[in-house]
């Protein structure tokens, strides 16, 4: 068996109605990349891309008629011919790729993302399985990071936790990991719906427990942690709904923010909580709080 590897560059306006053109096409994954450097796109769920121009890399398996499949594309959108690499990729060299983009990591003390063809570094710690193939995202982006150092060291034993924009799932099933009682992970796009339900279903976390939505579908749930790792317009946008899911008392965790829109974030959310600590990494900030009596 072998792969159809497709590599275009795109700019922001584009990506979100191209990306659904590509799983139109019959797109097996879709990886993203800042076309000026290099870390892996995870979706949110109000912003379809970080960065201003962008490397889509699109893998097809070998029902696709490749010639086809780019004629349709450059006929659709020109553009990207002007920066397009397609190449075959023999089975064994695409989990090679996958291996060179995807190896196990730690975060905090006891929790590791493992890819799934590999042996977890240390069998009794907290390891959550992935598949880049399906996965949006690997937790390689620093928000991601940020909010699985955190419930490492905050492990949300028997508690009700929300992830709201929960792209691959990942915080939801470390939650469910760390010993969460029950889980809703939210986000607006199917892909990510259905790649939340894989990963929860590869790490053996029951539907009961983990429950995965769209926003609409979202009951009126009253939770002791929020997680919402999406951007900061979104985040301010949605403050009054968000916190509207979370008990007097419980945490709120916020990400997604650069720097410079920490301090609106702070004056959005301060009627709300009473902020505990703010944390970045890589230019990017965590601010957790203690929601409010009301």
């Amino acid at each position: 068996m072998h792969f159809w590897q497709l590599t275009i560059k795109a700019e922001a306006n584009i990506v979100d109605e191209l990306t659904d053109f590509l799983f139109e096409l019959g797109a097996v994954s879709i990886t993203f990349t800042d076309a000026g450097s290099n870390p892996i796109f995870e979706p949110s769920a109000h912003s379809d891309v970080i960065w201003e121009s962008n490397y889509i890399t699109t893998l097809f398996d070998d029902t696709t008629d490749a010639e086809s499949t780019l004629i349709k594309l450059t006929q659709q959108y020109p553009s990207c011919l002007a920066d397009c690499h397609l190449e075959q990729l023999r089975e064994q060299a695409w989990e090679r790729a996958c291996l060179d983009q995807f190896e196990a990591m730690r975060f905090g003390q006891r929790l590791w993302i493992c890819p799934s063809w590999a042996t977890p570094p240390d069998p009794t710690a907290v390891n959550i399985t992935l598949d880049p193939g399906l996965a949006f995202g690997t937790g390689t982006h620093p928000t991601t990071s940020l909010c699985l150092e955190w419930l490492d060291a905050h492990p949300p034993l028997n508690q009700t936790v929300l992830d709201y924009g929960s792209g691959s799932g990942i915080l939801a099933i470390a939650a469910a990991k760390l010993g969460a009682r029950a889980i809703w992970a939210v986000d607006n796009h199917d892909q990510a719906l259905l790649a939340t339900r894989d990963n929860a279903k590869r790490n053996h976390i029951s539907a009961t427990q983990l429950k995965v939505v769209s926003p609409e579908d979202l009951p009126q749930i009253i939770a002791d942690l929020l997680i919402a790792n999406i951007l900061a317009l979104p985040l301010i946008e949605l403050a009054s709904q968000l916190v509207s899911y979370v008990k007097p008392g419980g945490y709120i965790v916020l990400s997604g923010i650069l720097s410079e829109q920490s301090q609106m974030i702070i004056d959005t959310y301060s009627q709300y909580m009473s902020i505990e600590s703010i944390q970045e990494s890589a230019e990017w900030v965590r601010i957790v709080g203690i929601r409010l009596p009301q």
